[in-house]
């Protein structure tokens, strides 16, 4: 994952606030429709539709599902394995 350096990190975390806040204040069922549209808009308003851009975009969202996999859903696979045994 490229990390961005901490300082920079506040500008968005600030832009973000208000989004991820009305995400969960939504109800479990219409959480993912609002993220893909809000993720969506963001590519749509960032890439110029070119070819070279759109790859650009899809190596952003597959580098996105590897590293959440990665850091976030590896472990906790990994912790309710040894919860609960391995199949």
């Amino acid at each position: 994952m490229p990390y961005i350096k901490k300082d920079d990190r506040p500008p968005i975390d600030e832009l973000l606030a208000p989004l991820i806040s009305h995400l969960k204040g939504l109800p479990t069922e219409q959480q993912d429709g609002a993220l893909n549209y809000a993720v969506t808009r963001i590519l749509k308003e960032l890439y110029e539709p070119k070819y070279f851009n759109y790859n650009r975009a899809m190596g952003v969202l597959s580098s996105i599902q590897a590293e959440w996999y990665r850091r976030d859903v590896g472990p906790y696979e990994d912790r309710k394995i040894a919860e609960n045994g391995d199949v």
